[in-house]
């Protein structure tokens, strides 16, 4: 744990809230993630499941939550498995937790280690009319290796195949996707860090840098803050800002030049998630304002879009036309043009080829459908760009919104106009770029 304790109340209000939408004598099953293998003997940095992490505060591997509802005894309805703490485990692999930090963490006061949870969870599932599996069903992930709650569903249909099964996720996503006053906060923090790390390159970029010695900012203001990347980040210079995932990272930063840098910190497993656009040499040309100018002026439209009742899908069509627009205006094609384009490969996509918004919260992609209807506290990301590649110029603005009657820019405090982007950038920490070692 990298960040201040968090108040259970949280979790034990997001374990009620689930509770309150499945009828009596349902049992509820979430499992912690895997550890990912690297190489040779070693795994993956530990990320714990979403869900898991939603509903007990606990980031330690391997561990099981059950919700009974109902349960003749209230205190067996929620129980908590853990790893049993040994020594010789705890010498190569650190600390493990106690029952009474676990509860402590979770607000669950029924923990019992893991080698028992056989025995208790038969007993569970005998009693149960209905058992909710969890299992990711994010629609555009297909990862080839099972997760541990797959495996673990495929093992209670075959010792169990008599039993009533529900899906789970239905149920998260529609409590996760509104975010409670904590989250909130939980999610300032992520911004605040990312914002203090975008000014950071902000004041440090000069012609002549690498990529990844802006990236190298980055990790140093999300380390000493106590936070790690959301996702990978895309730190692209020039031309490389055209390819939407672009993660190598590796070239240089040179005069004149666009630098396109998509990153977000997690802070308490909360993300953000931010892009800006930014001059290498800290002066946009007459070319380059105008077409940030053509993104900006679509997100400060696109924002007011983010109301109740309104649709991601809805908000993509809206943007499409307001960037086709500027598209026009910017010489990229014509009015003419566009009224006999195919209708299925509309002219605007080959310079803005992606959605606008997704949903964001302990995922960078959160849950939540294109479908959904916005609510008031739920969280996206608008994200219009411009994307001319026989130009080199990659621009992309992001911002995170949360959804309201008067929707609000969380990340508004992060230079975006022109002026306060150079303004910004004038104001370097020295005089001289120390010299990169791939110069010399």
């Amino acid at each position: 744990m990298r960040y201040k304790n968090i108040d259970n109340k949280l979790f034990a209000t997001n374990r009620k809230r689930l509770e309150n939408l499945v009828q009596s004598k349902s049992l509820l099953i979430i499992n912690a993630n895997d550890e990912i293998p690297r190489n040779g003997d070693q795994y993956y940095t530990y990320r714990q499941h979403s869900d898991l992490f939603y509903l007990t505060g606990i980031e330690q591997e391997k561990t099981i939550l059950l919700i009974f509802k109902d349960h003749p005894q209230e205190n067996c309805r929620q129980v908590l498995f853990i790893i049993r703490p040994n020594e010789a485990l705890e010498t190569w692999e650190g600390r493990k937790l106690r029952r009474e930090e676990a509860a402590q963490i979770s607000g669950i006061a029924n923990i019992h280690y893991l080698d028992e949870a056989d025995l208790i969870l038969r007993d569970y599932i005998i009693q149960a009319q209905t058992i909710y599996l969890n299992q990711n069903e994010y629609p555009k992930f297909f990862p080839e290796v099972p997760s541990r709650d797959d495996r673990f569903a495929e093992r209670l249909k075959r010792e169990y195949p008599l039993h009533s099964f529900a899906r789970l996720a239905p149920l998260l996503w529609k409590l996760r996707t509104v975010k409670s006053i904590t989250e909130l906060e939980l999610m300032d923090e992520a911004i605040r860090i990312t914002s203090d790390a975008f000014t950071r390159v902000m004041k440090t970029l000069e012609p002549g840098m690498w990529e990844f010695e802006a990236e190298a900012e980055i990790i140093y203001e999300f380390t000493r803050r106590g936070a790690t990347h959301a996702y990978q980040p895309i730190v692209a210079a020039g031309i490389n800002a055209c390819s939407l995932h672009y993660h190598h990272n590796d070239q240089p930063c040179n005069d004149g030049m666009l630098l396109l840098m998509d990153f977000g910190a997690e802070y308490a497993n909360y993300a953000a998630d931010v892009t800006r656009t930014i001059p290498v040499n800290g002066k946009f040309t007459p070319r380059q304002r105008d077409c940030y100018n053509a993104v900006l002026r679509v997100l400060n439209e696109a924002v007011k879009l983010y109301t109740p009742g309104n649709t991601i899908n809805k908000i993509n069509q809206r943007v499409n036309q307001l960037m086709e627009k500027e598209m026009i205006d910017l010489g990229l094609f014509t009015r003419q043009e566009v009224e006999n384009q195919p209708a299925d490969k509309p002219l605007f996509s080959k310079y803005f080829m992606h959605g606008t918004a997704h949903f964001l919260g302990l995922d960078v992609h959160d849950v939540g459908g294109k479908d959904t209807p916005l609510q008031t506290g739920m969280v996206l990301t608008c994200e219009p760009g411009l994307y001319i590649s026989e130009e080199g110029i990659g621009i992309r603005i992001e911002d995170n919104i949360m959804v309201a009657e008067e929707p609000t820019i969380l990340t508004d405090y992060i230079p975006r106009e022109i002026n306060e982007i150079e303004f910004v950038m004038k104001k370097k920490k020295g005089n001289k770029k120390p010299q990169s070692k791939r110069d010399t």
